[in-house]
């Protein structure tokens, strides 16, 4: 990792891949399923959001979840970084209410912005500190690799919820 970047390559590279992996799962959704939820979650790797309150999500999380954290880790000494309260927040957004097409592009500009903010940190930068409600203490560079983290739990989500729609279908 060079000194220049304090966020490294596959982290980096993974948070810039993951908008187009998110519009191709959303995409395999068949006709009319994208709002469709189960009747047992049990095993569900991500919130229990149909695939498209999970675009909506994924949207918020960015801009109003790891810009925030990102930019008061940065500025501030030691900050408490909240959570979102996702379920509270998806019904006072009304996210099956909301447009998808308009939640990924505005997902795909804020992750733009993801990168910028992370890959231009420098490495005492990257080890600012913040106190992070249900993960404990963190610095910016854990940040990014629990964004990443994030990413792969909407893919998985999203996955298990296709694997569920396929099991209904041929059930029926």
């Amino acid at each position: 990792m060079s000194m220049q970047h304090a966020i490294d390559a596959t982290t980096l590279h993974a948070l810039a891949r993951f908008p187009d992996q998110l519009e191709a799962h959303y995409a395999a959704f068949p006709s009319g399923t994208t709002h469709w939820t189960p009747l047992d979650w049990n095993g569900i790797p991500s919130e229990r959001f149909s695939a498209h309150e999970q675009v909506c999500h994924v949207r918020d999380v960015e801009m109003d979840g790891y810009h925030v954290r990102i930019q008061r880790t940065l500025h501030e000494a030691h900050p408490f970084l909240p959570d979102l309260r996702s379920e509270a927040l998806a019904r006072e957004r009304n996210y099956a209410g909301q447009d998808a097409d308009a939640a990924l592009v505005a997902f795909r500009a804020a992750r733009v912005q993801t990168i910028a903010m992370f890959a231009n940190l420098d490495g005492a930068q990257s080890a600012h500190t913040a106190l992070f409600e249900d993960y404990g203490p963190v610095t910016l560079r854990s940040l990014a690799h629990y964004l990443c983290s994030h990413d792969a739990q909407h893919l998985a989500g999203l996955q298990w919820l296709l694997g569920r729609i396929a099991a209904l279908r041929a059930a029926t």
